[in-house]
Parts: structure tokens; sequence; C-alpha cells
């Protein structure tokens, strides 16, 4: 009865682990990603993307709210470009939400670039586990130099 007793404690144990893993492999992946930006590391920013990764911001422009598509290597070369340490993007997660090899992640931000404040607003990440591995394959943001919470 022990040993049977000891098997349920332990699948058990695993299944509360393996939650917090995928949620923590979430978070290390998108962290991952803003370190690589800091450092303007242009290899670790890529291990962190799907090769079809889509960026996406959401602006105003003329009053009217349009969706501007950034590509996704002159996304690369321009950070890979900046000055180590230039930008810095502060962000708490406030949401990751799992489904099997799905992940979703929101994150509002501050972002700085060479230590003075830039601007703000809320990354949501669509992250795909592939052999594992989360990638990041999706990223729309918001951004706006107002209302920025403390």
């Amino acid at each position: 009865m022990y040993k049977i007793g000891l098997l349920v404690f332990m699948l058990q144990l695993s299944h509360v682990g393996f939650g917090q893993s995928a949620t923590d492999s979430v978070k290390m992946v998108i962290n991952s990603f803003f370190t690589a930006m800091n450092r303007s590391d242009k290899d670790a920013l890529s291990n962190t993307l799907m090769d079809s990764a889509v960026l996406q911001t959401i602006g105003v422009k003329q009053g009217k709210v349009h969706v501007k598509n950034e590509s996704l290597s002159a996304f690369i070369q321009t950070v890979s470009t900046m000055p180590k340490g230039a930008a810095e993007e502060k962000i708490t997660f406030k949401y990751i939400l799992i489904d099997g090899d799905l992940a979703s992640a929101w994150t509002p931000y501050k972002f700085y670039y060479k230590g003075s404040f830039s601007h703000c607003g809320t990354n949501s990440f669509q992250l795909v586990r592939i052999d594992g591995l989360w990638k990041i394959q999706y990223i729309i943001d918001t951004r706006r130099k107002n209302n920025c919470a403390e």
C-alpha cells in the first residue's frame, strides 16, 4: 500500500511540476528575447524566434488606429546594430496561458533607450512548442509615451 501511495504522490508532484515548468519555460524564452535585445545579440535573438515569426505594432496615424507590420529580418538587423546595453525593456508577466504546444503571454512594459524612457505599452506573445522548446511565433504590441503605469 505504501508503494501505491508513494506512486500517486509522485505522479501528482510531477504534474504540478510540469505546469510550473511550462510556465517557467515560456517566461525564460521571453526573458531571453529581451536579454538578447539588450546585448544586441543577433544569434541569441534569432534562437528565441520561429523563422516565420510575425512582428506587429498597433499605432495611431492621423487619428486612426492601424497595425504596422515589421520585417523579422529588419528587426533582427536593427537590434544587432544597436550599442550593447542601449535597449532595455522592463516587462511584467501579467498573464500566461498554455494549451498543449500553444502559449500566450501578456506583458506590460516600459522601454528605455540608452537609459532614457522612450515609451510603454503591452506586448502580446504567441509561442509554439517545437520538439520540446518554446519559440516566439507572434508579437503584437502597443506603444505610447503617456499613461504609463508606475
